[in-house]
């Protein structure tokens, strides 16, 4: 069986970048930050402590399924760090990939505070958590998606990723 391409999802600071890599790099696969496609006036708004509406994303999250569908092949599956907060949000990523894992990084909104505070190189200000955390729809049971906790180590995060890959008879790059 082929690994599926994977969304590693959650709010700003759950750690979807470092993940991502780690994980892409465990898998041979590509990996994507999502937030590299976001158009300058999404970043700026940000940047200024505006919160994105679904108008600003949905041209935003269509790139991302654009570059999922683009970068996907049976052996190099993309990984991509994308907050994909709404239901509605994946379900337009499920649109152009079918096939798509979403890995949900979740815990501790202190845990996540304390990550952005430490981030000075980020146009997503701490600011705007609350309203990461406000919008966001953890995936539902009809969604494939894996649950890990945020606050393990990157390198546990990966394992407990690749050993359900595994379980779930997805054929580790490892």
């Amino acid at each position: 069986m082929v690994v599926p391409p994977i969304v590693v999802m959650g709010v700003s600071g759950s750690g979807k970048s470092a993940v991502g890599r780690a994980l892409a790099l465990s898998l041979g696969a590509a990996f994507l930050d999502a937030d590299d496609l976001h158009p300058a006036s999404n970043k700026a708004l940000m940047a200024a402590g505006t919160a994105l509406t679904d108008a600003d994303r949905f041209p935003w999250l269509r790139a991302v399924a654009a570059a999922l569908a683009g970068s996907w092949n049976a052996d190099r599956p993309p990984v991509v760090a994308c907050s994909a907060l709404k239901r509605t949000y994946r379900d337009l990523l499920r649109e152009t990939v079918p096939e798509l894992l979403f890995v949900y990084l979740h815990g501790d909104t202190g845990t996540i505070a304390g990550r952005l505070a430490d981030r000075d190189d980020e146009f997503m200000p701490a600011s705007l958590l609350a309203s990461q955390i406000d919008t966001i729809e953890p995936p539902g049971p009809d969604e494939p998606h894996l649950r890990v906790p945020l606050e393990h180590p990157v390198e546990h995060s990966v394992d407990l990723v690749l050993g359900a890959l595994h379980r779930s008879g997805a054929a580790s790059r490892r």
